[in-house]
């Protein structure tokens, strides 16, 4: 037996087309409340949104994620994390505020960063708003940074789209649970491994993408294959912004 929380979760599509209906007043006042109330470690609330509403910066951001639709969402939030506040309160009280640009810190931070945008994600496709999520911000995180005069101490971690859906999509097929869930020890899957995938690999095989409506996707094992072996400077190089935006890679 499910309820409708869950119905929701199950019903989860990737939407990239939106209209141009904006979000309403109303239903944006209660994602930025369930922006609030996420669950943040310690309580320290390390993360913080940039809500892109500029079309010019939009564009901007677009061009980074390489995916022109990213200009046309009605709401783009950018989450991230945010030392930069707590530093300032350090300061405030005396202490080194560079002290808190630990590698522990951030990864708490992004962690939180995470849980806001899946919160939100939920609570938008609760109200019958569609949602997508741009992992691919991370193209250029410098020049994401500069775009949106992020301090020292912050850095972007994920792109949310949200908006009304011009396009339903299949629901896509994932990976069986029993290759993903373990009980007390991790299973290595060994030689095995494309024996295993046979079947959801002929499942994903028959699914469109609606990027491209009259091709059928890949595989899941060439796509997971092109994607691990892909060789993108930016991407490679993302530590390399993080100690440049201030924090302390302890290497």
């Amino acid at each position: 037996m499910t309820n409708s929380t869950i119905q929701t979760q199950l019903a989860h599509r990737t939407i990239r087309r939106f209209t141009a209906d904006p979000v309403s007043p109303e239903d944006l006042a209660n994602l930025v409340a369930v922006a609030r109330q996420t669950a943040s470690s310690s309580g320290a609330q390390l993360s913080s949104v940039i809500r892109v509403t500029d079309p010019t910066l939009k564009t901007q951001v677009a061009t980074i994620c390489r995916q022109p639709y990213v200009a046309e969402a009605p709401e783009l939030w950018i989450t991230l994390v945010d030392a930069a506040r707590g530093a300032r309160v350090v300061a405030a009280k005396g202490y080194d505020e560079t002290r808190v640009a630990t590698m522990d810190v951030f990864f708490q931070a992004a962690t939180d960063a995470v849980l806001l945008a899946q919160n939100v994600a939920t609570a938008a496709e609760s109200l019958g708003l569609g949602t997508c999520f741009l992992g691919s911000i991370l193209n250029d995180p410098a020049a994401l940074i500069e775009l949106l005069g992020m301090p020292p101490r912050t850095f972007p971690v994920l792109g949310l789209m949200v908006g009304h859906p011009a396009q339903a999509p299949q629901l896509k097929p994932r990976m069986p649970m029993d290759l993903r869930l373990f009980e007390n020890h991790y299973v290595d899957a060994g030689d095995g491994v494309l024996d295993d995938l046979a079947e959801y690999d002929a499942q994903l095989t028959t699914y469109y993408d609606l990027r491209d409506a009259n091709r059928r996707v890949d595989s899941y094992t060439e796509q997971l294959t092109r994607l691990l072996l892909r060789d993108d400077p930016e991407r490679n190089g993302l530590l390399r912004v993080v100690s440049d935006q201030g924090f302390d890679l302890a290497l």
